[in-house]
């Protein structure tokens, strides 16, 4: 297992240049913006505009912080996300706008080619057991503090904005503290 801290992510302008992200992991380590297989990030949207385009990329958007935003695609369909946690689904390749609701927003953003990568993203806000078979497994600390246990008795502790990346399956137990919420990510490679 890796810890990825939130104070060593690097801050990089969007593709489009209409706010800021931050890579939390991608793969395969190394890639581009335009060769990964799959990218987590985190992003700051400060103003309303246009989402970057990733073609054959299919997202997936969760609130952390803010009021919101509501996304609108080009042949009308709207995902609203306007409490923490809330996800919408999305074919990268679909033009969007986001409308702010009241302020800027923080977001979490998992892409996968659709040819190379699947991804399930599940979000939780009580301990938990998780067992899960994906080639790699992502737990991000949302808000408050997480303790994680492994079979093996290894114990870790997740802080907000924290992400843990363990390879191969796995099993663990999530204990949250000071109201802690988290977020669960599979990646599994085609």
């Amino acid at each position: 297992m890796t810890i990825i801290r939130a104070d060593s992510l690097t801050p990089t302008p969007w593709k489009n240049g209409g706010g800021i992200t931050r890579e939390i992991a991608a793969g395969p380590q190394g890639v581009s913006l335009d060769a990964f297989a799959w990218r987590l990030s985190l992003a700051d949207v400060a103003s309303d505009g246009a989402f970057s385009k990733f073609e054959g990329v299919d997202r997936v958007l969760v609130l952390l912080d803010g009021a919101g935003m509501r996304l609108t695609e080009a042949h009308g369909d709207v995902h609203v996300l306007d409490a923490p946690l809330a996800i919408a689904r999305f074919a990268g390749e679909t033009p969007i706008h986001a409308t702010l609701l009241a302020g800027p927003t923080r977001d979490f953003n998992v892409m996968v080619r659709r040819d190379r990568a699947r991804a399930t993203v599940n979000a939780g806000r009580a301990s938990c057991s998780l067992a899960f078979e994906h080639d790699v497994t992502f737990l991000f600390c949302v808000q408050g503090r997480l303790d994680i246990k492994f079979a093996d008795d290894t114990c870790h502790t997740l802080e907000a904005g924290d992400t843990s990346r363990i390879d191969g399956a796995s099993a663990l137990e999530c204990a949250v503290q000071d109201g802690a919420s988290w977020l669960h990510i599979g990646i599994d490679m085609m």
